[in-house]
């Protein structure tokens, strides 16, 4: 197994006079475009593409993110492509055939299953190029729901979003050695940068979510879903109450997506733990360095492991401790004992599912003093720069087009 990039590299794009990728149709396809890793990323690339002067094509059914699609120069192509129906699976080869040779399309890229499993077929039949990226664990219960995952690693390249993933591509698909690639999800520090975000930009957050002036934050980005650890937090809220935290306001911030039984199941345990008012849904945030500036201490207490951990990343940039659990590409991404000595923590580890642990962890961040706050932040902003940026990611994509192409 090889990786595109070493640790560290930052990497610019070359112009688009000499780009070998300049004039290059290349398609993405994915469910949809409304929120997460894989959905900014495609966004990403379609950017870099365009700045590459390629044609940067996106099969997908829509969502929020189209619009910033379209103004960094990515083409939103309407496509059915969450369908997980065998029998519009079908029709969709044959629609994808007829999009790829009407757009003169020079190589696929998948990343979500339903949509891979219809881009492999099309891209066979017309012999061009395939890329997936593996973005997530896909737990595989039973031999046919592994058969149904492992379209993640039949690409001509293989993209791991991490070592962690990679090392969990090939226990699943050791057919795929050869052909996967590590490049890690990539950050934008521009963005995601304490001095780029006005105070205006977090006081009206602190407003909408109903934040009191004196109260602290901790903040849970993430789709409202069982195993990213709301019930978790919860938990840990009721415990840091009990021990006399009165002035801390937790706050989930994601979508439900449809998973109203869960919602109301997260309304019935904040009301039983008597913690309405000081835990809150804010539904989806737009603004999320924002988001991460606001907060005093941000949580991810994931159940289940994360292939990456985008959340994670983007905290430490922001200078914002980060409390996570310890399994998946955590360790990858936040440095803490016993891996590392406390002079060297960028945040805090603890075990999945563990509510005390998590509460104990919460609680030293909320009290670490400036001076310790301050050095905190510039370990955790120094380590994710120089492992997880933007531009790193993107090079690391486009070498890949760009290696697949020239054969």
């Amino acid at each position: 197994m090889t990786t595109s990039l070493q640790p560290g590299a930052h990497l610019s794009l070359p112009s688009t006079e000499t780009h070998p990728l300049s004039g290059r149709t290349i398609l993405q396809i994915i469910p949809d475009l409304d929120a997460g890793g894989a959905e900014r990323t495609t966004v990403d690339v379609a950017g870099a593409l365009t700045q590459a002067g390629a044609r940067a094509l996106v099969a997908t059914e829509g969502g929020r993110l189209v619009a910033e699609l379209q103004a960094k120069g990515g083409v939103w192509l309407p496509f059915p492509a969450a369908s997980k129906n065998p029998l519009a699976m079908a029709l969709n080869v044959r629609r994808l055939i007829l999009l790829c040779r009407r757009e003169g399309v020079d190589l696929v890229h998948a990343r979500s299953r339903a949509p891979a499993w219809v881009a492999l077929a099309a891209s066979r039949s017309l012999r061009l190029p395939f890329v997936t990226t593996y973005h997530g664990a896909y737990a595989g219960r039973s031999s046919v729901k592994t058969h149904y995952n492992s379209v993640m690693a039949r690409g001509d390249v293989v993209i791991a979003n991490s070592a962690y993933t990679a090392e969990l591509i090939l226990a699943r698909h050791g057919f795929a050695r050869e052909r996967i690639r590590v490049v890690h999800r990539g950050t934008n520090f521009s963005a995601f940068a304490p001095g780029a975000v006005a105070p205006e930009r977090v006081q009206a957050l602190r407003l909408a979510w109903g934040v009191e002036p004196h109260q602290r934050i901790v903040l849970l980005p993430g789709r409202l879903t069982g195993w990213k650890g709301q019930r978790v937090l919860i938990a840990a809220a009721a415990l840091l109450r009990d021990g006399g935290d009165t002035d801390t306001a937790f706050v989930l911030a994601g979508d439900p997506q449809g998973r109203d039984g869960y919602v109301r199941e997260l309304d019935q345990l904040i009301a039983e733990s008597r913690l309405q008012g000081r835990v809150r849904r804010v539904g989806h945030c737009a603004d999320m360095p924002a988001a991460m500036l606001a907060a005093s201490v941000v949580a991810v207490p994931s159940t289940e492991p994360e292939a990456f951990g985008r959340v994670a990343v983007e905290a430490q940039a922001m200078g914002v401790p980060v409390v996570v659990s310890d399994l998946g590409a955590v360790p990858e991404t936040v440095l803490a004992p016993p891996q590392t000595g406390p002079a060297e923590r960028t945040g805090w580890r603890v075990a999945p599912g563990d509510a005390a642990a998590l509460a104990l962890a919460l609680g030293e961040a909320l009290v670490l003093r400036p001076s310790a706050r301050e050095a905190l932040a510039r370990r955790a902003r120094l380590h994710v720069e120089r492992h997880f940026s933007l531009e790193a990611m993107l090079a690391g994509t486009l070498d890949v087009y760009c290696a697949l192409l020239e054969r």
